[in-house]
């Protein structure tokens, strides 16, 4: 009926983590599935010993497998006995769970419809659906604030609004809610406490270029998040674009934009060449607008209060605040309001009630999996966009994990190639053959680094997307910042 080869079919059913594709002939899959994260946060945390734990009862009723990092890194170890996330997961809660058929998301308390309304909710949307904001009044106020998009990229948010509405109509809207990066939960945090905040924000969005769809990529390791939306997308008023609630079914690779269209396409999440850009061929070839939760959060608070408040937070130098999702051997991981520029001492010792006890800062990655790795001694550097770069490494998405002198910086950096590997979506030689090769070479006991150096640097300058470009980052970093854990490889 749609006219798609049965190869078509299995090259999409098989590229996502989360679909289950059986020949015929195969066995029929257990009923339940329980996935523990494995993610870099989640190990920390003893997730093996917990994988470990359970291994006994996968069967016939129901199979154990490991999962790439599902966003709870700021409550380790966390599983997922169907769509009911546990976190922080022990063997008993996680088999209480199963006991009990306890499979579907539980739903938080959160800011809904009413509660939004009675603050002011909205009242920015109708001024500037009733005329009384105007479009050049919007861009000028994100232009003046200076908000940059917060998935990683940075790129100016006014610009990038302003490009999208020079193109020819009809335009759409995508926005990336689909955050993969090991170590980041900001974007869930917020879905999951003010959803209405950021819907606003969207919506504006929406008006501003001209949209009549909006299409939200939420990824499937978030089922709460998933039924707040749609509550909350149900609860909003008549009149507006219609808003798609897409989800992802497990690919890390989808965060990448233009991955993102490709799967809301119902296609491969394989990263476009560019160019043309989102911004003038993007969802079903029309111009898109792509903005990630976080930039689109604080557009109501941006407009609402003025680019002389947005820019009179930071420090160092820097302007503008930042949600650092932080966790590791903190005493208080979660998500942090802070200043940007802040430096990640700073952070510890004054959001989150200093390190855990018995453990001492040693190392700390400032972006997530693909920001690199650099040792306390470096802890003074402002975290902003630009400030890292010099230093290798990258701000991203501000996932910030704090390592100490109990965590093996080698393990840390193989768990990450791992991760890599077994993200890469395949397409470009560098990034698919290159996160194996260099796998299996930090697997050896004793690293070759030169090979690895040379590997690194192919992956970094031949890879089509930023996944295979900063694959090799946390390697390069051990190499750079760590040289005492090679002194026997000569």
């Amino acid at each position: 009926m749609m006219r798609l080869s049965q190869a078509e079919v299995y090259e999409v059913a098989t590229f996502y983590a989360h679909f289950d594709v059986r020949r015929d002939g195969d066995a029929p899959l257990p009923a339940l599935t329980i996935r523990i994260c494995d993610g870099i946060v989640c190990t920390m945390a003893g997730a093996e010993k917990l994988l470990s734990a359970l291994q006994s009862a996968d069967g016939a009723e129901m199979r154990i497998v490991r999962a790439p990092c599902i966003g709870m890194c700021d409550c380790a170890p966390a599983a997922e006995v169907g769509h009911n996330v546990i976190a922080p997961a022990t063997a008993d809660t996680v088999t209480a769970a199963v006991a009990v058929k306890q499979t579907h998301a539980i739903i938080p308390a959160h800011i809904d419809y009413g509660a939004y309304v009675a603050a002011g909710g909205y009242n920015l949307l109708g001024h500037l659906r009733g005329g009384v904001l105007t479009v050049e009044e919007v861009l000028a106020g994100l232009d003046n604030a200076g908000l940059r998009g917060l998935g990683g990229a940075g790129f100016p948010t006014g610009r990038k609004w302003r490009s999208v509405l020079g193109q020819p109509g009809p335009r759409l809207m995508a926005v990336n809610a689909d955050e993969g990066e090991p170590g980041t939960f900001k974007d869930r945090h917020y879905l999951m406490t003010d959803p209405h905040r950021f819907l606003e924000g969207m919506l504006i969005g929406a008006h501003v270029i001209g949209a009549d769809d909006i299409y939200i990529y939420l990824r499937d390791e978030y089922p709460a998040a998933r039924e707040i939306l749609s509550r909350a997308i149900t609860d909003l008023p008549a009149g507006g674009p219609h808003i798609h609630l897409r989800r992802g079914a497990g690919a890390y690779v989808c965060g990448e934009e233009s991955s993102m269209l490709e799967s809301i396409e119902g296609k491969r999440g394989l990263p476009r060449h560019k160019p043309p850009f989102p911004f003038q061929v993007g969802l079903f070839g029309r111009p898109t607008l792509i903005n990630n939760v976080e930039t689109l959060y604080w557009v109501r608070d941006i407009l609402e209060e003025g680019a002389t408040w947005w820019s009179g937070h930071g420090r160092h130098g820097r302007t503008g605040l930042r949600s650092f999702s932080v966790s590791g051997r903190v005493a208080l991981p979660g998500v942090k309001r802070a200043p940007a520029g802040i430096t990640v001492r700073e952070l510890i010792d004054e959001y989150c009630g200093g390190m855990q006890s018995g453990h001492e800062f040693a190392a700390y990655l400032p972006g997530g999996a693909s920001g690199g790795i650099l040792p306390a001694a470096m802890g003074d550097i402002p975290l902003d966009f630009g400030t890292l770069e010099p230093y290798g490494c990258l701000i991203g998405s501000a996932a910030v994990v704090i390592l100490s002198q109990q965590d093996d910086i080698r393990a840390t950096a193989l768990n990450l190639m791992r991760f890599f590997e077994n993200e890469s979506c395949g397409q470009c030689t560098p990034c698919r053959a290159g996160t194996h090769k260099a796998r299996m070479l930090m697997e050896h006991p004793v690293w070759d680094q030169s090979l690895l150096e040379e590997l690194a640097a192919v992956m970094r300058d031949a890879s089509i997307c930023g996944l295979g470009q900063a694959a090799a980052n946390p390697l390069v970093s051990v190499f750079r910042y760590f040289p005492d854990l090679f002194s026997e490889n000569g």
